[in-house]
């Protein structure tokens, strides 16, 4: 993976530190290494990467080794000084200020910038101190995510697993029959059975005791066929989960949960060799992999997540939004610039108006994908957006690129462009000047109380479930 941003600012400042202590000028170990000092300026200040025959010859024409140059501790004070502050600048919590950042000179002093990063350090603090009572439930979903993010969206094991339950079943090619779902049971010792009184706080029960998976009798709204819970509830015996140990640990089986089922509905080898056709051909789209695999069009954008990157290089981002703009469901590893709170945390937050997954909203035609480029702070990314709506009102799926990938895909000839300075809040979050002007103290809007603020963690070791419900129905269906 590329080095960050925060591991070029260190290197850089190694390299200056050894510089200054052999007492060279930026054109002297330039004339040394045979580049430009404006190159070395460069790299000093973490704008460029080096590549490894230059650090070899810096490191050389210094007295140093290569490692000493990478290694990731600040050479002095002073720069540990400077790489904290750099990364409190860059912080989203300070760039919604929208105040310039303090441009660190030889001539400031090592306390002035201590004090400027003690008001950085409570900026910071206050704003934990605001997050309400599920903020370690945010933290865990944040670290999965990351965790995740670190590995390309990819488990190998649960990917083998998936299809060697597949083989066993008989499953060949085309779409996953509900048939087959029921042979996959039977093979693990269950029966499938469709009862339309479930516990309200449950998708699905099994029990243990008697080798039954209680499922309804229909697919209920949301996109969450049938198929795809039976194939959750078979995956906690294959994985062997026990019950929850803490919060972390419910996210991270409910994750591979999801993931079996989307291996087992969407197999790799033949979801590979579609994607990898549909790349030869330049025409990737996630709604013909959606009709080839007869699943819902989040499930196949999801899906796309998990095989891109591990199997054609290429990197993206997905995102499920509400009408309001408001993240449900995240992930990306090609650096979109995603809004987050002080935790890291992206669910809940609130998508830039710009994105294509909010200005789809505004579309006449809302039956097929709607395509934009977009224009950030990081780079131009493409993205094919898809809405929907459920009895809990409407929704967006998006999957997107990179500019330099779009190539790959259907819906690149798009002439729809927009331009994001997002999380600056002069984008699209703070009024026109004059619009201000003209009614700041004169409006007194009524807000919606969102009710989640107050509602407290959902407890238990199946948070939200309700076991007196659960143990009630189980005992009626077993007496049946």
């Amino acid at each position: 993976m590329p080095p960050t941003s925060l591991e070029l600012s260190t290197l850089g400042h190694r390299i200056r530190h050894q510089r200054v202590s052999q007492g060279l000028t930026l054109d002297e170990l330039g004339e040394l290494v045979g580049v430009a000092g404006s190159q070395l300026s460069l790299i000093e200040n973490g704008k460029r990467e080096p590549k490894l025959s230059l650090l070899q010859s810096i490191a050389s024409a210094t007295g140093v080794e290569v490692t000493d140059l990478l290694s990731p501790e600040p050479p002095n004070r002073r720069a540990a000084l400077e790489i904290e502050l750099e990364r409190a600048q860059s912080s989203s919590i300070f760039r919604q200020l929208g105040i310039p950042a303090v441009r660190v000179t030889k001539g400031i002093p090592d306390e002035t910038i201590e004090s400027v990063l003690g008001l950085h350090r409570e900026l910071q603090r206050r704003e934990r101190e605001a997050i309400a009572t599920p903020e370690e439930a945010r933290r865990a979903n944040t670290e999965l995510r990351l965790r995740m993010r670190d590995g390309d969206n990819y488990l190998g094991e649960i990917e083998q697993l998936a299809e060697k339950q597949l083989k066993a079943a008989g499953h060949v090619s085309g779409a996953l029959t509900h048939r087959t779902v029921s042979i996959m049971a039977e093979q693990l010792g269950f029966e499938l059975l469709y009862v339309s009184d479930l516990p309200h706080s449950a998708r699905s029960v099994t029990d243990l005791e008697h080798g039954r998976i209680y499922l309804p009798p229909a697919s209920i709204p949301g996109g969450h066929g049938l198929r795809s819970m039976a194939l959750q509830a078979m995956a906690h015996r294959l994985l062997g989960h026990q019950r929850p140990t803490d919060y972390a640990d419910f996210l991270e089986q409910r994750l591979e949960i999801n993931y079996f089922a989307a291996c087992a509905l969407m197999p790799e080898a033949a979801s590979v060799a579609f994607l990898t056709q549909a790349k030869r051909d330049r025409n990737l789209a996630v709604e013909d992999f959606r009709d080839a695999f007869g699943v819902t069009h989040e499930a196949a954008g999801m899906r796309m997540t998990n095989l891109l990157t591990k199997h054609l290089g290429i990197r993206l981002h997905f995102l499920r939004a509400d009408g309001a703009g408001a993240i449900s469901r995240v992930y990306e590893n090609d650096d979109l610039p995603l809004p987050h709170d002080v935790t890291g945390s992206v669910e809940g937050q609130i998508l830039c108006r710009k994105w294509s997954a909010r200005s789809a909203f505004s579309e006449q035609n809302r039956t097929t994908e709607h395509h934009q480029y977009t224009d950030t702070p990081v780079g131009t990314f493409w993205c094919s957006t898809q809405t929907g709506s459920t009895a809990d009102g409407e929704f967006s799926i998006t999957v997107g690129v990179p500019f330099d990938d779009a190539k790959w895909f259907r819906g690149r000839e798009t002439q729809k462009r927009a331009v994001s300075t997002c999380p600056d809040e002069s984008c699209c979050r703070r009024p026109p000047a004059e619009v201000r002007d003209r009614w700041q103290g004169k409006a007194w809007p009524s807000a919606r109380v969102h009710m989640q603020m107050f509602s407290p963690l959902p407890r238990g070791a199946f948070p939200g479930v309700d076991d007196n419900e659960v143990y009630a129905f189980l005992d009626r269906h077993a007496q049946g």
